[in-house]
């Protein structure tokens, strides 16, 4: 048996180790940066067999440096800036209260009713959620949304469910997501560099709206029909809110490269300041000034290490995925669809493997797939293909019991993972079908 063929059947064998390790729930930054190590070592074995053309012209030491340095620095460089910016915002709009203020004033709007509170909460936060990132703006909110939704009688399951279905819906359009997913895909192909998130922004916004229709349909049919309620939403005080002119901080980030095409980060800044400032939380001394902005960085920070941690030992497999990717190819270059309509089938199909951090999600074991594709078909339009591994990767990942929030959600809730599960690995894949459809329909033809 050709050596080439054996080596990639270790690395699959241990890819579907790297999924039941996910499903497990043990710690994935630790799990990657071992399954990079494997992966090098693994290639390395095999160039000295049967050279790898990834390796082509390279010592030991450029292919080490690749892996455990190339990669984290090319992820600094171009999304953990995004990521901390964001997370800063992120904080800006919770420590203001205009997060707080949009979920008081939304239920208000839908005062004793479950069934259009719960739209309405969803849709609130799906928005919310366009901009902000991390697990500590998830769970400030969470902690305002879930009561609210208990109280109305809406069970635990669908309550629990419903919130983390509707922030998947937001991360459809979320800046800081959209700029972590084109970076990995621009390791393996660099036209991905060009592209932008106003090339991805109509997409995005469709697969936003499909989500939350699908997560609110599947929300109310898994309601029961008698559900009761204690508790009716009243006015709350208006000391209590964040001016309604600061409101529109929440989509700004959006408005500002949508419209205007803002750097990222200058658009986070720009939007934080105006919060701060319409909110008059930015008012004393100059050095008071300076440290509340100290404070709120300091804070997104800690919101986001973790995922941060994650993502360098994510950047380190990635790059190992590039060696491993002719090992793959020699097993899996054969199957791969080389048409749009047969791709676009074959993600909507496949993509409840993107749950557990599986084959077809970029930020789980994706990445070796991603190499298989691009090497199969290298002149697969961007705008066509990334938003086929986004869809596979966003609809399953954000309603994965392996996302960290989601798995706070269990503790909180007290919600077991099999009610759970029965609605949203099924939401997930109907998402993941419809979303890869609308791809075939508006970009099908650049393929």
């Amino acid at each position: 048996m050709n050596i080439n063929v054996i080596i990639g059947i270790i690395m699959i064998l241990s890819f579907l180790g790297m999924v039941w390790y996910c499903v497990k729930g043990l710690n994935l930054m630790v799990g990657f940066a071992v399954m990079a190590t494997f992966w090098t070592v693994l290639a390395m074995v095999g160039n000295s067999f049967s050279p790898n053309s990834a390796m082509e012209g390279k010592s030991v030491i450029d292919v080490l440096t690749y892996v455990y340095a190339d990669g984290p620095a090319g992820y600094a460089k171009s999304i953990l800036v995004n990521v901390f910016f964001g997370a800063f915002f992120g904080r800006v709009l919770v420590d203001t209260g205009i997060a707080a203020t949009l979920i008081r004033k939304v239920v208000e709007l839908g005062g004793d009713k479950p069934r259009i509170t719960l739209g309405l909460l969803c849709v609130a936060t799906a928005i919310i959620f366009m901009s902000m990132t991390g697990i500590g703006p998830v769970i400030s909110i969470a902690v305002i949304v879930l009561p609210i939704m208990l109280s109305l009688g809406i069970p635990a399951p669908v309550a629990m469910f419903s919130f983390m279905g509707s922030i998947m819906a937001g991360i459809f359009g979320n800046i800081v997501n959209f700029k972590q997913y084109q970076t990995i895909y621009a390791g393996f192909n660099k036209e991905a560099e060009a592209y932008t998130y106003n090339d991805y922004f109509q997409i995005g916004l469709i697969c936003m709206i499909v989500a939350l229709v699908v997560v609110l349909i599947v929300s109310n049919i898994s309601m029961n029909k008698k559900t009761s309620h204690a508790w009716a939403a009243s006015a709350s005080q208006t000391s209590d809110n964040a001016p309604a002119i600061s409101w529109i901080s929440v989509i700004l980030p959006v408005i500002g490269v949508v419209a205007f095409k803002l750097p990222i980060i200058l658009g986070f800044c720009i939007s934080a300041i105006y919060a701060l400032v319409t909110t008059g939380k930015m008012k004393g001394s100059y050095s008071e000034i300076c440290r509340l902005f100290a404070k709120l960085f300091t804070d997104g920070s800690i919101d986001v290490a973790p995922m941060v941690g994650f993502l360098l030992s994510l950047s380190m497999f990635n790059n190992a995925a590039t060696y491993a990717a002719p090992y793959f190819t020699a097993i899996l270059g054969g199957v791969v669809p080389k048409t749009a309509i047969l791709l676009a089938i074959t993600f909507a199909v496949l993509t409840p493997l993107g749950f557990f951090r599986g084959p077809m999600n970029l930020v789980g074991s994706g990445t070796a797939i991603l190499a298989v594709v691009i090497a199969a078909i290298p002149n697969a339009p961007v705008a066509f293909l990334f938003p086929l591994f986004a869809i596979t990767t966003i609809a399953p990942q954000h309603l994965d019991i392996t996302q960290s929030w989601v798995a706070w959600g269990f503790g909180y809730t007290k919600v077991s993972t099999k009610d759970y599960m029965k609605m949203s690995i099924p939401t997930g894949w109907i998402i993941g079908a419809i979303c890869c459809i609308a791809v075939f329909v508006l970009y099908g033809g650049l393929f």
